[in-house]
């Protein structure tokens, strides 16, 4: 593997632009928020094969379309399998850098069953995308935001040659006038939209999650509910890359993404959280419980906004409550006395809300891998509910249809080597994400529900979420 300096990509979204109409592009893509999180970006295309789990099988796909292997039953194991023959070598070039040549893509919620098998599923299943989706990318372009810094880490090849293509044709164009991304597009027609919940439906859905809590059999569940947009030929939502280029620069994110799985399909997240980063065998994941409004320029807003969210005893319990999840979900893999909360709850901004955010940490045992942290912590505490399990399969009850990838996560595999063993990974919690899939578009929004929620309220919340989702892309709902 080798690590070549490349010229700083100054208009990324240019560079993008030309990556994306390869083979199965993907950005890792730190748009905004805290310069402390928001300091990597990863791009790559034409990965040397896909990794999937659908029907309950798991494939390796190479680029002629022949596929490698016998099929694999559990998708853990097929990832287990797939990270251990990729074992590298430790290389000092590529040492003090945290992205490299490895696996990018997604885990869908839908395979939660496959980590807790009473967890259970929504009985109607209706987005075509696998449940598990990974690139094996041998070449990646790495920008390092805090100093200014391009890499070319793998090898040389087809990937490469993607990635040397679209730097040279960024040279050719400063202007980046070449690129149609994020240009506007017609919106769409109310009647072009649809919702898998009625308000009343889902205010019943409320209630009865109500009474579950009321009859001690939790604490809270994550509710959601998923709008579909059709999207009439030549609409922008027919363009993922241009779909997410609007979406990055009206919710800029530390772990937003883009995955291109081809055919029309392509998963685009805004994600503000991350649900777990492994690097040297240590564990982070920083749940996100708590939210308000933010006014770009309106400082006696913002202010009131920070006053009432840090105030808020409710949001509190709830990052309390979910922080204890995620402390005990880590406490199955980590050594033990190394779990630990290194931030109860700190305030953050992002382009248009505030957070409260946690930070608990972990050593992971000796022995362990990068699989089995996943099996222990997957899908995350934050948009499932307390406890987990019944959380989920009250979600499966209630929910009428699938999740899959929303509350998944999307990111990063990094295979093992001889100073890491466990290998790395760095992975977001797939929500302010969009599906996009031939020719509908998928936005699904949700909140934590408790015994003092009221079900009028939780609709409102989640309408004015997907609408703002939308309306921030063209998107008329």
């Amino acid at each position: 593997m080798t690590v070549r300096r490349v010229p700083w990509a100054a208009d990324v979204e240019a560079v993008f632009a030309r990556l994306a109409a390869r083979r199965h592009a993907v950005w890792l893509d730190s748009a905004g928020g805290p310069a402390a999180l928001a300091r990597w970006s990863v791009l790559a295309a034409e990965p040397a094969a896909v990794i999937g789990h659908e029907g309950g099988v798991g494939r390796i796909v190479r680029p002629d379309g022949g596929r490698t292997g016998e099929p694999a039953r559990n998708p853990f194991d097929l990832l287990r399998t797939v990270l251990a023959n990729l074992g590298r070598p430790d290389d000092d070039a590529a040492a003090h850098l945290p992205y490299g040549p490895g696996l990018y893509g997604y885990l869908s919620y839908d395979l939660a069953p496959y980590v807790e098998p009473k967890a259970g599923l929504s009985a109607r299943r209706d987005i075509p995308l696998p449940d598990l989706w990974f690139g094996l990318y041998e070449t990646v372009l790495l920008l390092d935001h805090a100093r200014g810094e391009a890499f070319l880490v793998g090898s040389d090849g087809p990937a490469a040659e993607a990635i040397l293509d679209a730097l040279a044709a960024r040279a050719a164009h400063p202007d980046g006038q070449h690129s149609t991304a994020g240009q506007a597009g017609r919106g769409t027609r109310d009647a072009d939209l649809v919702c898998n919940f009625t308000r009343q439906e889902y205010e019943a859905a409320v209630a009865r999650v109500r009474e579950y809590i009321a009859a001690g059999d939790i604490f809270q569940v994550n509710l959601s509910r998923r709008f579909t947009v059709a999207a009439p030929p030549g609409d922008v939502a027919r363009q993922p890359a241009d779909l997410y280029v609007r979406l990055r620069r009206a919710n800029p994110a530390p772990y937003a993404a883009y995955l291109g799985l081809g055919e029309g399909r392509a998963v685009l997240s805004s994600s503000p959280e991350l649900f777990l980063d492994l690097r040297g065998g240590r564990i982070i994941t920083r749940p996100i419980k708590g939210t308000r409004p933010l006014r770009p320029g309106d400082e006696a807003f913002n202010a009131r906004m920070r006053d009432d969210l840090l105030a808020s005893a409710k949001d509190r319990a709830e990052l309390v409550m979910i922080v204890d999840l995620e402390r005990n979900d880590l406490g199955r893999v980590a050594e033990y006395g190394t779990v630990r909360v290194t931030e109860p709850r700190t305030l953050e901004g992002y382009a248009a809300v505030y957070h409260t955010v946690a930070t608990v940490e972990g050593r992971l045992h000796e022995g362990r891998d990068t699989t089995d942290l996943l099996k222990a912590t997957f899908p995350g505490g934050s948009i499932t509910g307390a406890p987990k399990v019944r959380a989920m399969q009250i979600i499966a009850e209630l929910e009428p249809t699938c999740r899959s990838v929303y509350t998944g996560a999307v990111g990063y595999l990094g295979p093992p080597t001889p100073s890491e063993p466990a290998g790395r990974c760095t992975l977001n919690v797939a929500i302010r994400t969009l599906i996009a899939a031939g020719r509908e578009v998928h936005v699904q929004v949700g909140g934590g529900i408790v015994a003092d929620s009221v079900p009028e309220a939780e609709f409102n919340e989640t309408t004015d979420k997907a609408r703002a989702m939308l309306a921030a892309l063209g998107l008329v709902v």
